[in-house]
């Protein structure tokens, strides 16, 4: 459908759905890495986060956009050979496509401005221990930092976010790109190695792009995964500096990749020459808190008029719906939110509290959400869920959840 200078809000929102890959069919069959890949070209990079009360952040936007898929599948891309994507800090630390990694290289060698203290602290003070972790990782990798520590000088030297002192030369050499990471452990630790023995060595061998090529490329992969999107949301997906990110957009939008469009409540917007806007969307799926979908908060107010905080970090008194929120997405809009737990010895979906959106119906939410969770506590290996225990949509979802599969 062809797109116009002046879009609603409901066009803007079904344009970023079909930019995120919410109208792409799922895979009919069994899942494959190219449904993988389809995924990652839209996106670009997923974010990681260690809290997994339900799933690991990172494998979360590919079932949201798959369905139950062998979460293998990511584990393989990220850390078999040939590796489809790369560890480092993208929109905060990320797996992001390894054929981007070019694309990165002035953030590495920006280290000492744009690295937090403790790291550049290391790097200054101490740049023999930094030496002598490079050294540990080229003879022993791929090694974990406890591995090294054991064996550190001054090991027990800790300071900062009570990282030990080889810990933060070892993310020293990681924010620099000397060391990367070659897998993860049982308990989601990094296991570093160089970058030599685990990346493609085409990727290695791609020459270095001047830091504005860099940007353009970065802001027009921005844009092309938003669909529509504000500067600052363009800056956002890739946490990209404020001035680079403005010329990137001047230059892009004079060659007709980005093209200026009115939406109500928005004071400017952009759009993807190669956007496309659906006649609908047929989306049922949860959405995790660090979905790409939602991570600028104020674009998700705009959007979908939904207020979304997470509220793991705040006190349990003050939290308004739990402490791990999933919004559910129905059809285009947001249609409810569920607080979820997986617990992994009883093999129980836990539902602390399910919570009704403005405008949503109640009883045809809780028949959709039910087949959401039943899929997706097969996907993570639970076999039975637990009624819902607070929130205004507990009763009709626990009903919902009561009654056989597909009938309402």
């Amino acid at each position: 459908m062809a797109v116009s200078e002046s879009l609603s809000v409901s066009q803007a929102r079904r344009i970023t759905l079909a930019a995120q890959g919410f109208t792409d069919p799922r895979p009919g069959g069994a899942t494959d890495l190219r449904h993988l890949r389809r995924v990652l070209r839209r996106l670009h990079l997923i974010q990681m986060d260690s809290v997994n009360v339900l799933q690991r952040a990172h494998f979360m936007p590919l079932y949201s956009r798959l369905g139950p898929y062998p979460a293998g599948l990511l584990e393989r891309a990220a850390y078999r050979r040939p590796r489809e994507l790369f560890e480092f800090w993208g929109h905060e630390a990320s797996l992001i496509r390894a054929d981007l990694q070019p694309l990165f290289r002035w953030r590495m060698a920006r280290a000492h401005e744009l690295a937090w203290g403790n790291m550049r602290r290391v790097a200054v003070e101490q740049p023999e221990l930094v030496a002598w972790v490079l050294d540990e990782v080229r003879d022993r990798g791929p090694i974990t930092a406890a591995e090294i520590e054991h064996d550190a000088p001054r090991a027990k030297d800790h300071w900062g976010w009570n990282w030990s002192v080889v810990k933060q030369a070892l993310e020293w050499l990681f924010y620099t790109g000397q060391v990367t990471a070659a897998e993860r452990t049982s308990s989601f630790a990094r296991r570093y190695d160089l970058p030599e023995r685990v990346l493609p060595a085409a990727v290695l061998a791609a020459p270095t792009p001047e830091p504005a090529e860099a940007f353009r490329a970065l802001v027009e992969l921005s844009a092309r995964a938003l669909g529509v999107a504000a500067e600052a949301e363009l800056r956002d997906y890739f946490r990209l500096p404020a001035k680079p990110v403005r010329a990137a957009v001047a230059e892009l939008a004079e060659a007709g990749v980005l093209r200026p469009v009115t939406v109500p409540g928005w004071r400017s917007a952009w759009l993807h020459h190669e956007a496309r806007l659906p006649r609908r969307v047929d989306a049922a799926t949860l959405i995790s808190p660090f979905d790409p979908l939602i991570w600028e908060r104020a674009r998700t107010e705009r959007l979908f008029g939904m207020t979304y905080r997470i509220e793991i970090y705040v006190p349990k008194p003050q939290r308004l719906y739990g402490y791990y929120v999933l919004p559910f997405l129905m059809g285009e809009r947001f249609a409810a939110r569920v607080d979820l737990k997986a617990e992994r010895r009883s093999g129980e979906l836990q539902i602390p509290a399910a919570w009704l959106e403005e405008g949503a119906d109640p009883e045809e939410t809780a028949t959709a959400l039910a087949a959401e969770l039943r899929r997706l506590a097969g996907w993570l290996g639970l076999t039975t869920i637990a009624a819902p225990e607070g929130g205004d949509l507990a009763v009709p979802l626990a009903g919902a959840l009561r009654s056989p599969a597909g009938v309402p």
